[in-house]
């Protein structure tokens, strides 16, 4: 199943991605400054690395539109403002499951989306979204502080699961509705169900449940 159906025109979607990739970027920079390690900071200054790598494509993809990237980002900035606020965390912790849950989720959803694109731009986005090397650093990352501190386990698996209410909400926000909304639904359910079973493969490979 995919989207192509519910893909907005292109600079609403890639404006509305530009700006998670840039969130995300943000997200992960302030997870370096707080890392207890300088190990640590390397990794995740890596991770950060490759998701501003990952925004600058799309960046690239707005400006053959023939878009400035502020203003096609400028229109989704309060409503996705918001969303980070919601799913920042608490502590480094619960952001480091944060930037990992939500970017493998939003990013395996802007992926399928993107394939309603006109060929040579859903080529080009494909090539985007290929490289997820980073996102097993990350994971690493939080496996390591997990065996180090075993209670956290039940506390980050809480938090993961609260974060994909709020995550699928900004993911739906982000679909051109067609007339009809039964139709729509019938599309969207099936995605959604693998989103979410790639996202419960994620909180596994972590060692928590989803």
């Amino acid at each position: 199943m995919d989207l192509a159906d519910l893909t907005p025109d292109a600079l609403t979607l890639l404006g509305r991605a530009a700006y998670i990739q840039l969130i995300i970027f943000e997200n992960l920079s302030t997870a370096v400054a707080a890392a207890p390690s300088a190990e640590s900071k390397d990794t995740l200054g890596r991770v950060a690395a490759a998701a501003l790598a990952r925004q600058n494509g799309l960046r690239l993809e707005i400006e053959r539109h023939g878009a400035e990237p502020g203003a096609a980002m400028q229109p989704f900035m309060a409503e996705i403002d918001a969303y980070q606020r919601a799913t920042q965390g608490a502590d480094w912790f619960e952001m480091l499951v944060s930037c990992h849950v939500t970017a493998g989720f939003l990013d395996n959803f802007f992926a399928r989306l993107a394939a309603g694109l006109p060929a040579e731009a859903a080529n080009r986005l494909k090539a985007v979204y290929a490289t997820d090397a980073a996102s097993e650093l990350l994971a690493k990352e939080i496996r390591a502080a997990i065996e180090e501190q075993p209670q956290l386990s039940s506390r980050l698996a809480m938090w993961g699961r609260r974060l994909v209410g709020d995550t699928m909400l900004i993911a739906r926000a982000s679909l051109a509705s067609s007339s009809n909304l039964v139709s729509d639904e019938a599309r969207i359910e099936p995605v959604f169900t693998e989103l979410i079973a790639a996202h419960t493969r994620r909180m596994d490979s972590l060692g928590l449940t989803a």
